[in-house]
Formats: structure tokens, sequence, C-alpha cells
């Protein structure tokens, strides 16, 4: 790295008055890597396909390319925040940049929440996986678990899986990037070689894309209901690409880096997870099977492929998952990081301490390992509840992305935004104020479409109750109000950077005078 590079990157962290404390050790492909297995495009389409077949029918597929254009607008002007500004928490600080640290605050609360939750809730996949692979791995209640023990069994399997997550963030990003970019590149040549073993074992053609098996008859609106909610199958896997920006503190030149990670990670998710729920739904035997909206993607992988050529697959998925929740850690580690060495987190010394062995905030990798773990407790008795609750860090997650553009589209508006290209920034130039403002119009109604209380997505099973109906809105405004009214009247008195953190005055004060020598 360049002195010049090195020069520009600590220049970005005084601007928010830091100073560097993490080491600058990511290439291109670590921050690709970073977004592209948060995204996980593999885990997500199998995991979701059931929701979208059973509720859309094939016709679903139409979401994956709709949802992709809605969340490349978001991920334009992301790309355009993270060739200027190259911070930790990315998300939280460009917030509080473009808005006030209020708002910056509300933003990172409602990302750190939701991103705990997805580390328990995507380390439950390895139940769908592992026991199929080896019945060995069905540790409680053996080869004919009741659901009570199978739930068990899943907590057990996440709870190992994100103890080694935890291990593996603690000991240095350098070993989490090799973990992470492995596994990428082992879910890139799987999902091709899918693709191309699908696309062979085809017994139909493209045109199953529009068949709706009459989804819609139970809507007022026909088909444009059964869309609606199946379309949620396909918001729920591309996001996070942020991931890439979080670790701009540690990556060699992020403000051209950055911006190339998080749209190549969610163009590469879209194409190969296009292809995929494509050419399964070409290969499945029986495209009335009953299995499909209930098990989904994993079904055509034995039904197509056969029982060996589906566990091989099964094994890279259990790779996925891993690396997966390995990016979802790292990225709420970071948030966590940002926050605290603002002192804007309860213990925020301890929080920001970065280990001088291993170059990483360690005490929040541990805390948050701990809470996952503690929320994958109540998947044991109450797992509907969990599944609600799931359902809601992804409307937190959409959120905290508004609270992210819609501030950039006000400082469009007041002329606060310089629309003029720089070299070695990223820019969207002249088109930076539509592709903004259609990016607040897709978050705005995604949110909606995700919050509203349909009895599909939060209250789908036995024992029907009106609150998870509601959950939603409950969760939603019980953790936003709750979270900033306790920033309100108690962390905001105290915030301020942590004076281990804090850029010197001297370096400052020689930047201010040669921006305004030039």
């Amino acid at each position: 790295m360049t002195v010049e590079k090195t020069t520009t990157n600590e220049s970005d962290l005084r601007e928010f008055g830091y100073s560097s404390s993490l080491k600058r050790t990511l290439g291109s492909f670590h921050t690709f890597a970073a977004g592209i297995s948060y995204i996980s495009v593999l885990t997500g389409t199998f995991q979701m396909s059931y929701l979208g077949i059973s509720q859309g029918g094939p016709a679903y597929w139409w979401g994956w390319p709709l949802v992709f254009i809605g969340q490349l607008m978001v991920a334009l002007s992301f790309a355009e925040l993270s060739g200027k500004y190259a911070v930790a928490g990315s998300v939280y600080n460009w917030t509080k940049k473009l808005a006030n640290p209020h708002i910056g605050w509300l933003a990172g609360w409602m990302m750190l929440l939701a991103s705990i939750v997805s580390i328990a809730a995507t380390a439950l996949a390895y139940q769908k996986t592992l026991p199929q692979i080896w019945e060995g791995f069905q540790i409680i209640g053996g080869t004919h678990p009741s659901p009570t023990q199978d739930s068990a069994n899943g907590v057990l399997l996440a709870t190992i899986l994100i103890v080694f997550t935890t291990v593996v963030n603690a000991f240095g990003v350098k070993l989490m990037a090799r973990i992470n970019s492995t596994g990428v590149f082992i879910e890139l040549v799987a999902a091709v070689l899918l693709i191309v073993l699908l696309l062979f074992q085809a017994v139909r053609g493209p045109s199953v894309v529009t068949e709706t098996h009459n989804t819609g008859a139970g809507y007022s609106s026909g088909y444009l209901g059964a869309f609606l909610v199946a379309i949620i199958a396909s918001s729920y896997v591309m996001y996070g690409f942020d991931t890439a920006a979080s670790l701009g503190e540690e990556s060699l030149n992020p403000r051209k880096n950055a911006p190339k990670a998080i749209l190549r990670s969610l163009i590469a998710s879209f194409v190969l997870g296009g292809l995929i729920i494509l050419f399964a739904l070409m290969a499945v035997r029986n495209i009335n099977a009953p299995e499909l909206g209930s098990v989904g993607l994993q079904y055509v992988l034995t039904d197509a492929l056969g029982p060996w050529i589906g566990r091989v697959f099964l094994a890279a998925s259990f790779i996925v998952i891993t690396v997966c929740v390995l990016a979802v850690h790292t990225a709420a580690i970071r948030m966590a990081f940002a926050m605290a060495r603002d002192n804007a987190l309860p213990a925020g010394s301890k929080l920001a301490t970065v280990s001088k062995k291993f170059g990483t905030p360690i005490v929040p990798a541990v805390v948050i390992g701990v809470l996952a773990v503690a929320l994958l407790v109540l998947n044991v008795g109450q797992p509907q509840i969990f599944s609600a609750v799931t359902s809601l860090a992804v409307i937190l997650i959409y959120l905290s992305y508004l609270l992210v553009t819609v501030p950039m589209l006000i400082a469009r508006i007041r002329g606060r935004w310089s629309s003029k290209r720089e070299p070695g920034r990223f820019s969207l130039g002249k088109f930076g104020f539509i592709v903004n403002l259609l990016g607040v119009v897709w978050g705005t109604a995604m949110v909606i479409n995700l919050a509203w209380p349909r009895n599909e997505i939060y209250n789908a099973s036995p024992p029907y109750h009106w609150y998870l109906q509601w959950m939603a809105v409950i969760f939603v405004v019980g953790a936003a109000g709750i979270g900033f009214a306790y920033y309100w009247f108690v962390q905001r008195h105290k915030t301020g950077i942590l004076a281990a953190h804090a850029a010197s005055t001297d370096a400052i004060e020689d930047e201010n005078l040669e921006k305004e020598g030039k």
C-alpha cells in the first residue's frame, strides 16, 4: 500500500474525528467475499424458496429480478457513500454524517439488533442440512425425533456454529478473511456447477415461471396479493451488501474497493440465484409436488439430481451457511465497535477496545455471540414466535437502510451533496438524485410489505394469536421506541469519541490548514 493511499485513508477517519486503530490487511476479493457471504445466495434461495413457491407458485421467480432492481438502487447509493466515507459501522456513521448523531444511533441500533437475530436464525439452518448429510448429526432424538427434539438439536448445532464464529472473529481479521474467502470460492463454484447440472436435467422450458398454480384465488386483488407475499422470499435474501463497506477501516484502498465489492456482491448473487431458481423449476420432475411448497429447492436436489449428488451440494450448503453466519457476526462486531467508540453503547470503552495481539475488538465478538445463543434458547419452546422475530430482523435492516437513503436524498435536495465526480471515488453523477429517490420509494414499499400483518408470514400455523399476526408492528415499534428512549434519556448524555480512538488535534488542524491552502 502506498504512502499516498495510507494518508488518504487516515484523512477519511479524521473527518469523523477518529484515529486509526484497526489493521488494514484486506484486499478487494476479501471485501467482495464479505458482501456475498452475508447475502449467501445458496443459503437464501434454498431456505426461503418454499415460501415463494407455496405462496406464489413458480411465477414467484419474477420477484427475484424485481427485488434486485429495487435493491440495486439502494446499493448504488451505498456505493457512492462508501467511496466517500470508508469507515466501520457503515450505516451508523453514514447516517450520522448525513443527518445527525441521534438518527445515526437509531440506524445503528436497528442494524445491530437485526444482525444479532440474523446470526441466530441463520445458524439454525444447520438443522435442515447436517442431519440430511449424516444421521449422526441428529444428536438429540435419534433417527425419529419429535418436533421438540428436532428443535433442541437445531439449537445445539447452531450454538456450536456461533461458538466457532465467535472464536474466529476474536482471533483476527486475517483468519476470518481467509475462511470467508475460501467459503465464498466454494459457494461460487458450487453455484455454477449446480446451475449446469440442473440445466442438463431440465424436463420443461422456462415458460414454467408463468404458472401461478392458482395461488391468487384467495385474494381480493387476485394474483397480485399472492405475489406480494411470495416476493418476501426474495427480499429475505438480497440484503447485507453493505458489509463490504463495514470493513472499510480494515481494507486496502477502500474508496476504490468498497463500492465495487458492494455492487459485485449484489449482481453476482442476483445472476446465480436467479438461474438456480429458474433451472430448478425446469428440472423438478413434478412441478405440482407438495414438497416444493414445504421443503423448497432441497427437494429438487434429490428429485432431479439423485441422493448422492444432492448430498454433495448439501455439504457445500453446510460450508455456505458457516461463512454466512461468520460474515453476519463480523458485520455486527464492526457495528458495535463503531457505536462503542462514540460511547453510544453501554460499557463503550470495553466494547471499543482493540486487542493489541490480534488487532480485533474481542469483547463485541463474545458479547454478540452470547446474545445470539441466548436468542436460540427461545426457539426450543416457542419456534413460531422465534420465526416471527426472525422475519422482523429483515424489516429492521430495511428500515436502517431507509435511515441512510432518506437523509441522503434530503441532502441532495438541499444541495449538501455534491454530484461532481472526483478522481478515485465512485460517483453516480447527475443520475444520483433519481437513483436515490427510487431507492427511497422502493425501501418504503418493502418495509410496508414486510410489516403487513399477514397470517401467511406471522401466524402461519397453530396456535393462532393476534399478537403473532401483529408482531411486525409490535416488535418494530417496541425495538425502535424502547431503544431510542434509552439512548435519549441515558446514553446520549455520555456520548463522545473515546480518547483512545480520537484523532489528535494537531493532525486535524494540519489537515484543515491543508484544505484551506487548496
